[in-house]
């Protein structure tokens, strides 16, 4: 059975050991370095007694006069009562020992270890601990060589000298100390090191089976806490950024199923990642069989030069690289549809097709077509009309001037038709075109509707007509001041135009919501016949031809209208009252409440 030790006693026991080991080598080291100082304190003492005798026996020139006797007067001042003093010539013969009588009998001496060591030491010195042939004693031998003898100083190796050379305890008792307080420390810190580890690998673990985080981790405060504290806030950021990442994913995905555009994401064995439901719908408009996925795209006959694009650049022969992307663009006609077929193959192959219906603005060309030829049309009465009576003028010289005046005049009120006419041409092609160029701002429609009839006032009076506003003055859009105030002007003249005399028109706030205003502006003319009323916003449109042109509207007016409360976002209406008169609705948007 194993036996599993965690990893905070594996700390300790590995700081543990580095520990005892280097404590075990330092006290070994300095208990031999101790016995070293005492030995060389022993040897120092030594040295001046070899010293001293050295002196002592070349003062008195003892040698050289035979009298070694005297060196007995030499031990009775030595400090050292208990030192045995040796004199050894360089031939290893005993000239004088204090602690034997007879050391004439003493046997040669040369060989000795102290005294090899003496004659061939750099210093002249030697030491060794031994037992004395002579004796029978143990001593400590300390020899040393003058030129031409030997000095040997010896103490007995007794239990004092023993005891003298033993290295202290004390320091044992401190490193045992040291040795304890730091056992506790080491049991401290790597107790904190290992909580932090023990957390960190809790979390690695939670990770590795994918569970969310239930706990805030507290680490302590160390390096290792520090660092488990910026994993946890990384990889908490990660999360944020991975669940940030996930919902743009989601976004984008839905964004694609929104859309009005076909797109198509393909790996590059051409096996589908992504499509959308338009891809498939145009894909379906596109080829002749029924019921087409995506992946059948690859066999649409009609999309030959897609395939021969993707065969090309999909090969094993074609590389790509840097930021220069393979792309393809082309038109496809099909069933009464226009479509625009893009697409583009990525560094890894995998490619995207882009199919975007452009039958509308295909249908647009056509439509604006149309309406050159309308605006051609509607030009050439007034124009003919200017141009006939100026002719009649410049060539009837003697024409009176009441009849040159009324034809100056009716010239006169068709160029005005006529200005009128561009004027509204341009507007409505600015509205259509150039949506992004028009200013959007606060705008409060009481004094906008007031000033729209204030523009109309000669008309009003001679017409015998009332308007009525019942919009608060609280009321206030997000939109164009100019496109705003062309509605109503538009509605306003439109009701005064062809709703005949002396009628009231109503301009109201009728409803609202959280985005919208609702209005109305009301008369109760004539009315407009019904098999009018699905075509009153077509250009050039007139319900009664003959008489729009005898009252010199310009037949735009209506489309003016509905197209700048598209560009609102809003939506225009229009029927007939149950008691008669014509009723347009509208909606714009309210200003965003900060």
């Amino acid at each position: 059975m194993g036996f599993n030790i965690n990893y905070k006693r594996k700390l300790f026991l590995y700081y543990f050991s580095i520990f005892f080991i280097v404590t075990v080598t330092f006290i070994v080291f300095q208990y031999n370095r101790e016995k070293q100082f005492k030995t060389a304190q022993l040897e120092n003492t030594l040295h001046s007694i070899t010293d001293l005798t050295n002196n002592f026996l070349s003062k008195n020139n003892i040698l050289a006069k035979g009298e070694v006797h005297l060196m007995d007067s030499l031990i009775q001042i030595i400090p050292a009562t208990d030192t045995r003093i040796t004199l050894i010539d360089d031939k290893g013969k005993v000239l004088f020992d204090s602690f034997v009588d007879d050391y004439r009998q003493m046997e040669n001496h040369l060989h000795r270890p102290e005294v090899q060591k003496a004659k061939f030491a750099e210093d002249g010195a030697g030491s060794n601990i031994r037992e004395s042939a002579t004796t029978g004693q143990a001593f400590y031998y300390y020899a040393h060589y003058y030129d031409n003898y030997f000095v040997r100083a010896a103490v007995v190796y007794d239990i004092k000298v023993k005891n003298f050379l033993k290295a202290e305890k004390l320091f044992l008792f401190f490193i045992v100390f040291l040795f304890l307080v730091t056992w506790l420390i080491l049991s401290y810190v790597t107790g904190k090191m290992s909580e932090s580890i023990t957390k960190l690998k809790d979390f690695a673990v939670q990770l590795r089976q994918n569970k969310p985080l239930v706990e805030d981790y507290e680490f302590p405060k160390n390096e290792l806490g520090v660092i488990g504290k910026q994993i946890v806030s990384m990889y908490k950021k990660q999360m944020e950024t991975k669940n940030a990442l996930s919902l743009e994913k989601e976004k984008l995905i839905k964004h694609l199923y929104v859309i009005n555009e076909g797109i198509g994401i393909f790996s590059s064995e051409k096996t589908a990642i992504l499509t959308n439901t338009h891809f498939v719908q145009y894909l379906n408009l596109i080829g002749e069989k029924a019921s087409l996925n995506p992946e059948q795209i690859f066999e649409i006959n009609e999309l030959k030069e897609l395939h021969k694009f993707l065969d090309k650049h999909l090969s094993d022969n074609y590389s790509i690289q840097g930021t220069d992307l393979p792309q393809l663009e082309f038109t496809l006609k099909r069933g009464g549809f226009y479509f625009d077929i893009k697409c583009i193959i990525f560094q890894d192959k995998s490619f995207e097709i882009y199919i975007h219906d452009t039958t509308k603005l295909e249908k647009r060309k056509l439509l604006k077509q149309q309406m050159t030829s309308n605006i051609a049309h509607e030009l050439k009465t007034p124009v003919a009309s200017v141009s006939g009576y100026l002719e009649t003028i410049i060539n009837n010289k003697d024409i009176d001037e009441d009849k040159k005046d009324y034809f100056i005049k009716k010239a006169n009120k068709q160029c005005s038709r006529l200005g009128a006419l561009i004027e509204d041409i341009v507007l409505l092609n600015r509205i259509e075109e150039e949506e992004e160029y028009y200013e959007f701002s606060t705008i409060p429609i009481l004094p906008l509707a007031q000033e729209v009839i204030d523009n109309s006032e000669k008309v009003i009076k001679q017409q015998s007509a009332k308007i009525v506003i019942k919009v608060d003055d609280t009321v206030t859009v997000n939109g164009n001041k100019s496109l705003i105030s062309s509605v109503f002007q538009n509605l306003i003249d439109n009701a005064l135009t062809y709703a005949g005399e002396k009628i009231t028109i109503v301009i109201d706030m009728y409803h609202q919501d959280d985005e919208y205003y609702y209005f109305s502006v009301i008369d109760n003319g004539v009315g407009i016949p019904p098999k009018h009323l699905s075509r009153i916003f077509e250009r050039f449109y007139r319900a009664d031809s003959g008489r729009s042109r005898k009252m010199g509207g310009t037949g735009l007016g209506l489309a003016i209208v509905k197209h700048a409360v598209n560009m609102h976002k809003g939506k225009v209406s229009v029927k007939n009252g149950a008691e008669g008169g014509a009723e347009f609705y509208f909606s714009l948007p309210k200003c965003e409440i900060l």
